[in-house]
């Protein structure tokens, strides 16, 4: 698999964590939130793969990439107090 389709399936997974983040929160189901955290964790996986291969090019996009993650991640930490 190229690179390119790493950074890509980065994006898609991000997004993916997004959408699921997003339900979960919004139905409080607990399947949902399980489901959830576990598209984030994939998500960071292919980020921090990703991020060992990446030049001053990709910078700007993994950056991009990280602050939406992050922004997941605070979203289903609240979620599950």
């Amino acid at each position: 698999m190229s690179n390119f389709n790493n950074f890509e399936d980065v994006e898609m997974k991000v997004k993916a964590a997004q959408k699921l983040v997003g339900y979960a929160t919004m139905s409080m189901d607990a399947q949902q939130l399980t489901d959830a955290t576990t598209a984030i964790t994939q998500a960071r996986e292919q980020l921090e793969k990703m991020k060992g291969l990446a030049t001053n090019l990709d910078d700007e996009f993994l950056k991009k990439q990280e602050e939406d993650l992050m922004q997941v991640e605070q979203q289903i930490r609240e979620a599950q107090i």
